[in-house]
């Protein structure tokens, strides 16, 4: 997978994107992440990206010239070596997404399905929002991870990145580990623990001890049926 980043905060990528998961998918080659200054595609010496807005109202709005020039250059830049036909074919796989607060809020199911396209192209919104013929034209996909405000979509961008990037095959060292996460199946995940086996006044479960997988499945099936009543019944009414 490809992954590029349209902002103009550039240097907040640097510590999410050198560390931990992300960096060893790059380093393994599972995904190829890109971080693109916008004002680098600006044609005036003020490397202006945005304007106020028509019609009056406060803040400013993200210039489309820019915008619309990052994302094609990125295109062309990706497939530039293939033929017409083959372009034509990979350039819809390319995914287009808006990192937004009107945008459909990032979850577990939405994760999978960015995971399955080989080029995602990221725009990070700012100020009062972009304008509108940004979202008419390039956008395929609206993101937002939260019903709150943020100064911009760069810290959206890294929350999406890191759910997708772990997502993709080999990037973790468990392939098992992904059937057992939260939000798999609807549920949250059972509780987890290790040693010490006694800690303090707290002992782990009994059956975790007792070597028998089915119970321990069991065990751990309940435990997260119970956890999700508790604490986020919602996702019991999504199945």
């Amino acid at each position: 997978m490809r992954i590029d980043i349209i902002t103009i905060f550039p240097k907040m990528f640097d510590p999410i994107l050198n560390e931990s998961i992300i960096k060893r998918a790059q380093n393994k080659g599972k995904v190829k992440i890109c971080v693109h200054d916008l004002r680098d595609y600006t044609a005036d010496k003020h490397r202006k990206v945005d304007d106020r807005p028509f019609g009056g109202g406060s803040g400013m709005v993200m210039r489309p010239e820019p915008i619309f020039e990052a994302v094609e250059k990125i295109r062309s830049q990706g497939h530039k070596a293939t033929t017409f036909r083959r372009r034509r074919t990979r350039l819809r796989r390319a995914q287009v997404i808006l990192l937004c607060p009107q945008g459909r809020r990032l979850d577990q199911d939405l994760a999978k399905k960015l995971a399955k396209y080989k080029h995602l192209i990221l725009i990070c919104g700012h100020y009062e929002g972009v304008d509108e013929r940004v979202r008419q034209r390039l956008v395929g996909e609206e993101v937002s991870i939260g019903d709150y405000v943020l100064t911009g979509g760069e810290l959206p961008a890294m929350v999406l990145v890191d759910s997708v990037v772990r997502l993709l095959s080999g990037v973790l060292g468990d392939k098992n580990s992904l059937n057992f996460e939260s939000f798999e199946d609807n549920l949250l995940e059972y509780p987890q623990y290790t040693r010490p086996a006694k800690f303090k006044d707290m002992r782990v479960p009994g059956v975790l001890l007792c070597g028998d997988h089915k119970k321990i499945e069991i065990w751990r099936k309940k435990e997260a049926l119970k956890r999700t009543k508790e604490k986020r019944p919602d996702l019991l009414l999504n199945e």
